[in-house]
């Protein structure tokens, strides 16, 4: 008997995690440069489109002069995109992650070129002429396809370009907005399927490449600095609470909002690449009346969380910038979600605590932000530290736990579906994101591994073997199987059995029972299984340290396995109780024992 048995441990490593930690380092670096590349454009289309000069110097529309004529660069950028879209590529459509998850789940993680070429082109246009969204997005999809397009240079698997396509957005993301950590837990919590070494450390690597050579470049963050909270009462505790709540129904109506937009436009009578351009009309309307609302909004985010706009600016701007994002997102332009949900929540917290004259108004702003920001994107624990990297507020970390972990839940159980995963529902694809430890992977083989009671001779005629033992027996029963000698060759089931009387009556039972994988008493069951599918069998035998047969295990354990967790999920059933014996009872009893004892 050859052992196929394999390592057992907390987690399942091999040595291909030195090639994925090293293709992750690359790609890593790789997507810094691309991210500052992206900036770069972004900022080259925002002075083109708002001040028409030619530079690469950091602006945004907020203080331009154009007036009544800001209305046209968001219509001219949008009708660029929409030619773009259609002779380049439609995968360009869109805010980025959702067609980064498709490319994951439908093309084995492979992106095409042309996608990582115009996304980031057509992103920058988007933004720079004043489109109300963020760099996140477009960096997300092209680091991706960078990584994705790198790994398929390799001889990798599909899980394997998958995780060099999270690296890649990671990265991005990382060199963006100076966030490392966020980056790695916004990849694990939403794109990558799965929490392995295997992925969380390219993936960590690539991320932190990423922020050491944007800090070598562009300089530290934080990149949103504000005044340290010092003293958290429990009125604030209290607040977190509500802006959580709150936070999380506007979540809720945002989604809507947006695919409600999108679905008009879908009932339009002309063609979808021009659908931008009449969601830039919107934009830019919107941009006449609070230019703050136009373009990626760094700015915005960091006066607010400054407490240097009014009340009566934030509430413009997060009316104003929560419709031209809803519609433009909705119309299919190119742009990233994150910077707008910081925008929106950090509006809407801020004003709460500027009507309130609350203390700390700017951990207001910054609370509206995590929840708006969990509330969309369902990622609870990279709502908690992306704000706190990007502002380097650790006092704020308790008010932040308390935000993200109430929106996330509330929104998760009144909405199935967030912005990032309609989409991808809508094109007829399940996704799921609760991770959960295999059942199978928590059980060794001996646990499970049993031999039939019923034997049979190795050199009997199926047909015979057949009408013996099925008369008796149900089809689920297994037989062993046993040589002249006594020798144990293997276990057939009577279904089995009766199906070969019928496709082959004369033939031996030996001839049936076939080779079957080797395994230890203390493989797993999950190895069980992954050993069944490479040799297409449906049964294993498992064998002690002597290399003697301790059993076998069948589909049928397995299945029990899954029964059994299945069972631990949904029967409910009171272990404690304080209610005593009820006094009736208590009263028979009584009545019972002293009968007897006068007997």
């Amino acid at each position: 008997m050859d052992f196929q048995s394999r390592k057992t441990g907390d987690f399942t490593t091999s040595t291909q995690i030195i090639k994925l930690s090293a293709a992750g380092l690359i790609v890593g670096a790789m997507c810094a440069f691309i991210a500052i590349v992206l900036l770069k454009m972004i900022y080259f289309f925002t002075n083109l489109s708002f001040y028409h000069r030619l530079s690469l110097a950091y602006m945004t529309p907020t203080h331009n002069h154009l007036h009544a004529w800001a209305i046209l660069p968001p219509i001219v950028g949008a009708i660029l995109i929409g030619f773009i879209a259609r002779y380049g590529s439609e995968k360009i459509r869109g805010h980025g992650i959702p067609e980064a998850i498709e490319a994951m789940l439908v093309h084995e993680s492979k992106v095409q070129p042309r996608v990582a070429f115009w996304k980031p082109i057509s992103a920058a246009i988007s933004i720079g002429s004043g489109g109300p969204f963020g760099a996140e997005g477009p960096i997300i999809m092209t680091g991706g396809s960078f990584g994705s397009l790198f790994s398929q240079f390799l001889k990798f698997s599909s899980v394997e370009r998958r995780i060099m396509l999270v690296a890649g957005a990671a990265g991005g993301m990382s060199a963006t907005f100076a966030a490392p950590v966020s980056s790695v837990l916004f990849a694990v919590e939403l794109l990558v399927f799965e929490f392995k070494p295997r992925s969380l450390v390219p993936i960590a690597l690539a991320s932190a490449v990423a922020d050491a050579i944007r800090v070598a470049l562009i300089g530290p963050g934080p990149l949103f600095g504000m005044p340290v909270l010092t003293n958290v009462s429990a009125q604030l505790l209290g607040v977190s609470a509500l802006i959580g709540v709150v936070g999380s129904f506007l979540a809720i109506l945002l989604t809507w909002a947006i695919y409600g937009v999108e679905d008009a436009f879908r009932k339009l009578p002309i063609h979808w690449m021009w659908w931008p351009a009449l969601g830039a009309v919107v934009i830019g309307v919107g941009g006449f009346i609070s230019p703050r609302a136009l373009g990626v909004g760094y700015d915005s985010i960091s006066a607010m969380l400054n407490v240097k706009l009014t009340v009566y600016t934030l509430l413009t701007l997060l009316i104003v910038k929560t419709i031209i994002w809803v519609v433009a997102l909705g119309s299919g332009t190119s742009g990233g979600i994150l910077a707008p949900i910081l925008i929106i929540g950090g509006s809407l917290g801020g004003s709460v605590g500027e009507l309130f004259h609350v203390p700390h108004p700017g951990v207001w702003a910054l609370l509206g932000m995590s929840a708006i920001f969990s509330g969309v994107t369902r990622t609870p624990f990279t709502s908690v530290i992306f704000p706190l990297e990007l502002t380097h507020n650790l006092g704020a970390l308790l008010p932040l736990l308390i935000t993200s972990s109430i929106a996330t839940g509330l929104s998760s159980f009144l909405l199935p579906r967030s912005i990032l995963t309609e989409k991808i529902a809508r094109r007829g694809l399940h996704l799921t994101r609760e991770y959960q430890t295999d059942p199978l992977q928590m059980h060794y083989c001996k646990e499970i591994a049993w031999r039939p009671e019923l034997s049979l001779s190795d050199d009997r005629v199926v047909r015979y073997a057949a009408e013996d033992f099925l008369a008796a027996h149900s089809s689920g029963t297994w037989l062993q199987v046993i040589d002249q000698d006594g020798s144990l060759k293997g276990i057939i089931s009577a279904w089995e059995l009766a199906k070969q009387s019928k496709l082959s009556p004369h033939s031996r039972i030996l001839d049936h029972v076939g080779h079957h994988p080797v395994l230890k008493t203390t493989d797993t069951a999950k190895t069980a299984l992954e050993c069944m599918i490479e040799a297409d069998a449906d049964w294993v035998w498992i064998v002690d340290e002597q290399a003697t047969c301790f059993g076998f295990v069948t589909l049928q354990q397995l299945f029990d396995l899954r029964k059994r967790e299945y069972h631990e999920e949904v029967v409910r059933k009171r272990v404690f109780t304080w209610l005593k014996v009820p006094r009736r009872e208590a009263v028979e009893n009584n009545g019972n024992a002293s009968r007897q004892s006068n007997m």
